[in-house]
């Protein structure tokens, strides 16, 4: 397991019932999590919610608010900023248990003594591409939606990088990594966070299960001689940390180094226990 328990603007506060109660600064949002099966522990804490995801039948879902909260907020992590807010998917645009792995491959660009190029891809709001960034690396962030973009980009401008050497870029992962390939252009690390299911900006399909190992092994052929680490996170249900590992072990078998994969977590507070909030696999030297 790899456990997120250095969060200071975050908490899980409660579980049961499918939901998660949680803080997010000073706001306290209640969210479906299909993996909480067991009862509520602490049923009180629950009417301090100012916000909650209800799920549809037919689909989908909507929050139902119970104060007026602001248009977005600030969420800090260690030297890191990321603006949040409520949005239609049931997302607030950050994903907490992402510091663990963000704190990882802080220390492997701060142990290497020099400036990596980092390729992220499926890079969202840029959590990644801000750890690296913040510990001096060179990064390409890659993500087909303009709006998260535009979020990753103001992200960057909250937590003081702006300035640093970072590319945005709006595309295709799989026909990115392509170009990459016949350009000649090499990476010393890869993080990536494929979707269960997603279109890019052309409308083209991504699938894990049909596609994710063909990205990894062209994503592979990306590396440089003297790679950091490779990162695959995952949230499809039902996909194994196993598989990924497994990914990883076939597609860079030339590189040596080692692999260690298992769920991502957050202690539960008051609980005692451990919310698994989805699995990364990480190859590194």
């Amino acid at each position: 397991m790899f456990i997120a328990d250095q969060l200071q603007d975050y908490q899980i506060l409660d579980t049961g019932g499918g939901m998660k109660l949680e803080r997010w600064g000073g706001y306290v949002l209640a969210r479906p999590d299909p993996q909480v099966i067991w009862e509520r522990q602490s049923p009180q804490l629950w009417e301090q919610a100012h916000a909650r995801y209800v799920r549809s039948a037919e689909g989908g879902g909507n929050w139902e608010f119970y104060t007026d909260l602001p248009q977005r907020w600030v969420i800090r992590y260690r030297d890191l900023a990321f603006y949040v807010r409520p949005t239609g998917f049931k997302h607030t645009g950050l994903f907490p248990e992402q510091s663990a792995n963000w704190d990882y491959m802080a220390q492997c660009i701060k142990d290497a003594g020099l400036v990596p190029n980092v390729l992220n891809l499926f890079a969202y709001t840029g959590g990644a591409t801000l750890a690296c960034a913040h510990a001096g690396a060179k990064v390409t962030h890659i993500d087909a939606a303009k709006s998260m973009n535009g979020w990753a980009k103001e992200n960057l401008a909250l937590s003081g990088l702006a300035d640093r050497p970072v590319r945005v870029l709006a595309d295709d992962c799989m026909k990115f990594v392509k170009r990459e390939q016949r350009r000649g252009n090499k990476y010393d690390a890869v993080v990536m966070d494929p979707p269960s299911y997603g279109r890019g900006a052309d409308g083209k399909v991504f699938r894990t299960e049909d596609n994710l190992f063909e990205l990894v092994r062209e994503t592979a052929q990306l590396l440089s001689d003297t790679p950091l680490f490779f990162i695959i996170n995952s949230y499809t249900t039902g996909l194994s940390s196993v598989v990924t590992r497994n990914m990883l072990e076939i597609c860079l078998q030339g590189c040596g180094g080692q692999v260690d994969a298992g769920d991502l977590c957050i202690p539960v507070e008051n609980q005692g226990v451990l919310l698994p909030c989805g699995t990364t696999a990480r190859w590194h030297r």
